[in-house]
């Protein structure tokens, strides 16, 4: 093992964290928002609305993030259409192509997350709340939503570490994150295993850290 590359490399690999950090903070902010509005479209009675929020959820879950990474980074950008159009400002961006993946990709995750949670919630609650003479609204808002925010943590947090650890893709298109600048280095040294083991440490860290904070987070929210 030559440590004096590990210990080299750490800083590097460091830097190249707050790239993954963005990465990931960006996509959950915006995936936990199409989240929401899909499981919302979810519980409508409205057919075509349900399946139109069904198949959004299908399709994501049910392809590999890297295809989707691949097909919004290389496949849009072969459509002349998208290529004259304002939108290219945003698509011929490798990074922006990887928070568009990235977040339509938790976005299904989290809607299927928040609408199985909204759908445990006991009845009495929601009786109680009517029996206030609250409204729907402020019942779905001020009762629902809390609840089923609380009953999601674990599973949710699940979904961050997974959503970490995917943002090891976004080399795959360019993007110097963790992975990317952990690859640049093994290219010019040829020394794969400890710059590895290096960067594994730095995932293994931070999965350690949202671990912890989503234990913390139920137990304060616990009932």
């Amino acid at each position: 093992m030559d440590f004096d590359l590990m210990l080299n490399s750490f800083p590097k690999l460091l830097n190249a964290t707050l790239v993954t950090l963005k990465l990931l903070s960006l996509s959950l902010i915006i995936g936990l928002f199409l989240g929401f509005c899909f499981a919302i479209l979810r519980l409508s009675k409205n057919i075509f609305i349900n399946r139109f929020a069904y198949g959004y959820s299908y399709l994501f879950r049910g392809t590999p993030l890297l295809v989707q990474i691949f097909i919004i980074y290389f496949g849009l950008g072969q459509i002349e259409f998208l290529r004259s159009s304002a939108l290219w400002v945003i698509l011929k961006e490798p990074y922006w192509c990887a928070i568009i993946a990235f977040s339509l990709n938790t976005g299904a995750y989290t809607s299927e997350i928040i609408r199985s949670a909204l759908q445990t919630i006991k009845l009495g609650f929601i009786e109680a709340g009517k029996s206030l003479g609250l409204s729907n609204k402020i019942i779905f808002f001020k009762i629902q939503i809390p609840i089923a925010i609380r009953q999601s943590l674990p599973a949710y947090g699940n979904e961050i570490i997974l959503m970490l650890k995917g943002t090891s893709l976004a080399s795959t298109v360019t993007l110097m994150d963790l992975t990317g600048v952990a690859k640049y280095i093994i290219s010019t040294t040829f020394k794969p295993v400890e710059v590895f083991v290096v960067a594994g440490s730095i995932y293994l860290f931070l999965t350690f850290l949202i671990h912890n904070l989503i234990k913390f987070l139920e137990k304060k929210y616990s009932y």
